[in-house]
């Protein structure tokens, strides 16, 4: 069934729903405009937004529900509600080939669970993972995975993470070898875990594969910008990304508290205004909005729950794209000539013979 160039919007998802979610759609649509939509929520909020979005409305489809995923729901109790909540109805259209994606600003492990079950994992990987932009030092951000979907990976995971994320750069960025690196304590081959240093050997000596692999980094350089794919497990990832989120919040803060200590440091602010508005651009997490759950049978989008307009109408975009250069055929066509089921073993046999570092 071929993809259709629409996707499904869950309206209700996020801190602020149908006004953010709705409007984020329509600046989207002024972006890819052979894009359609399927708004999925409260049919009456629903049209009452559409009223300011003219351009939206002759694009869309109305699917009702008036049941939500709440932010504070467990996974086990949105996959109860995966029928008929505007989230899981939203993943459905995906699934029966009504939508060619998926966009959701709700529960991040709701959207995690109920996406797992209904499109289940594609041949050749494991787990999904969930990927996103983080801003660097150059002009191209940075595809970092796994950021908390899963906690715990073994050496195939990593390489599986390591070739969607190469695939995932090569569709937003156009890089034909993305420069791939695993995240470790130190960037000496005998650093980390078992399964580091498993997926290390496996991905140097794969010569085929979609990357430029240069093995380790640690966590202080991840924003540096000679990085364009950053392999971790979920844990060290989501602990790595909630660092620098905290870190970007730190600068900005003490920078505002600064420049309103004395009215010297007001008038320095009035003439480093283009340098501070440059740098509050750079670090706006709407500018990198959009993480996708990438290994699944179709594309799924996770917006950040208090996106702005202009970062939901990112996450669509991110959408898009993936739909546009088809990402899972990408990614199955790669996985189809590399075979990762043998990788674990492969690598704990050569380490057992004394070839690889511990």
């Amino acid at each position: 069934m071929p993809i259709k160039p629409r996707i499904a919007i869950d309206a209700m998802g996020g801190d602020e729903g149908v006004r953010v979610m709705l409007g984020g759609a329509a600046e989207a649509r002024h972006r890819h405009d052979r894009f359609t939509f399927l708004l999925v929520g409260d049919e009456k909020q629903i049209k009452a937004g559409l009223d300011k979005h003219p351009n939206l409305r002759a694009a869309s489809e109305i699917l009702h529900t008036d049941e939500v995923v709440r932010g504070e729901d467990k996974p086990s109790q949105a996959l109860r509600k995966s029928k008929n909540s505007s989230m899981g109805l939203a993943i459905r259209a995906v699934k029966s080939g009504e939508a060619g994606a998926a966009v959701s600003a709700g529960n991040t492990g709701a959207l995690m669970a109920m996406s797992k079950l209904a499109l289940r994992t594609m041949p050749g990987i494991d787990r999904p993972a969930l990927a996103a932009l983080l801003p660097t030092l150059e002009n191209t951000d940075l595809v970092m995975l796994d950021l908390g979907a899963n906690t715990d990976c073994d050496a195939r995971n990593l390489v599986q993470f390591a070739v969607m994320g190469a695939v995932y750069s090569q569709i937003i960025f156009g890089f034909e070898k993305p420069r791939t690196r695993l995240l470790n304590i130190g960037t000496e081959d005998s650093k980390g875990t078992d399964a580091l240093r498993d997926a290390a050997a496996a991905l140097r000596a794969a010569t085929d594969l979609p990357m430029d692999f240069q093995g380790f980094t640690e966590a202080d350089k991840i924003s540096r910008g000679d990085i364009d794919v950053l392999v971790t497990d979920g844990f060290s990832g989501n602990i790595a990304l909630k660092s620098l989120e905290g870190t970007a919040r730190f600068v900005t803060d003490l920078l505002k508290r600064s420049f309103q200590s004395s009215l010297r440091s007001k008038i320095g602010f009035l003439i480093s205004r283009p340098a501070t508005d440059l740098l509050r651009h750079h670090l706006d997490p709407n500018n990198h909005n959009g993480a996708v759950f990438l290994g699944l049978n179709g594309v799924v989008v996770k917006s950040h729950g208090s996106a702005s307009i202009k970062g939901v109408a990112n996450a669509v975009e991110v959408a898009a794209r993936l739909v546009e250069d088809n990402i899972t055929q990408r990614i199955g066509d790669v996985l189809k000539d590399f075979d990762t089921s043998a990788i674990a073993s492969n690598a704990a046999a050569t380490a057992g013979s004394g070839d690889a570092p511990k």
